[in-house]
């Protein structure tokens, strides 16, 4: 039988694991509810639990296990050092050493975006790219840099969190703690959060037939529809978001000039409305060399970006050296 590798996102709300090959096909998959308030044990209990359940379903059992964390990770040595979105943060966890005698194989750590990211250029766009950034549009941002076709990670595998670029100097507070930076105007709640003031003051008419007025439905994907529809206000604010994701790429590109930007996550299921924005703001904005053979794409892997991530980084064995 050919290898078998594991994969795990842990997030905030579901575990979600697969087993696939190194073609990158997955062969099953299933989740579970993270229960975050239960602690980290018994979370990487129940990972175990659901990757073992996998490997009966297959009849052969991981070479590799690699896992996408919701915050920063010691990827060397597969020790968690922050979440902040997960119940105790889970500061400075052993992960590795918990959970691989759990599956009976080695487990390797990496920040969920970087995963993302190592997903695309391990099966996506990335594999004809040798300088790209990802950029995962979603509830937060998050980012990866991949540099002479490697994963760019840092001394604290946190190199690449594009959605904490200052945009705004003195803009909105960020979860980071600081002002103005990409995530406080360009993600999925942003986005949603100026749809609902257009519609409670009366600017977005089709919004709000297709909302029925519940600022509860108000999501990137009915401001989508509301702009088609008609409702210019709520184009306006879809374009403006696409300018400053265009504004973060300009960064990247006079930083790196990269072959390749890939945008991921919900907010990219807007489409053309948002991609036009960012292109046509990269190509007004970047003056110091041409911008015309940088690609900006979509995900090409979707959803599966983050799995298909875990099964690179156990296929490498946890080997990406910048």
């Amino acid at each position: 039988m050919p290898a078998i590798y594991a994969s795990v996102d842990l997030g905030g709300t579901n575990i979600k694991a697969a087993l696939g090959d190194a073609s990158g096909s997955i062969i099953c998959a299933g989740s579970t509810p993270t229960n975050s308030h239960e602690g980290p044990r018994a979370i990487l209990d129940r990972i175990a639990v659901l990757v073992n359940q996998l490997a009966r379903q297959v009849g052969g059992a991981p070479t590799a296990l690699g896992m996408g964390c919701p915050g920063l990770v010691d990827v060397k040595n597969g020790i968690t050092r922050f979440f902040p979105n997960l119940t105790g943060h889970w500061r400075d966890v052993p992960v590795q050493q918990i959970l691989s005698p759990q599956v009976g194989c080695p487990v390797y750590l990496l920040n969920d975006v970087r995963t993302a990211t190592l997903g695309e250029l391990t099966f996506g766009h990335g594999r004809t790219a040798r300088t790209m950034a990802f950029f995962a549009l979603g509830t937060g941002i998050g980012g990866g840099v991949v540099i002479d076709g490697k994963l760019r990670l840092g001394p604290l595998g946190a190199a690449g969190e594009l959605g904490h670029q200052i945009i705004i100097p003195d803009g909105p507070r960020c979860g980071c703690g600081s002002r103005g930076c990409l995530e406080t105007l360009a993600s999925g709640p942003a986005i949603s959060a100026e749809g609902i003031r257009l519609m409670h003051t009366g600017l977005a008419p089709k919004l709000y037939a297709l909302c029925e007025g519940d600022a509860s439905r108000v999501t990137t994907k009915t401001m989508a529809g509301a702009a088609q529809a008609g409702d210019e206000t709520v184009r306006e604010a879809i374009t403006r978001a696409g300018e400053y994701v265009g504004l973060g790429i300009v960064n990247v590109t006079v930083a790196l000039h990269p072959d390749l930007i890939v945008l991921g996550g919900g907010v990219a299921l807007i489409g053309d409305l948002l991609f036009d924005a960012v292109r046509r703001t990269l190509r007004e904005r970047v003056h110091m060399f041409p911008t015309d053979s940088i690609e900006i794409k979509p995900s090409q892997l979707g959803e599966n970006a983050g799995t298909l991530g875990g099964i690179a980084l156990a296929m490498k064995g946890g080997q990406l050296a910048d």
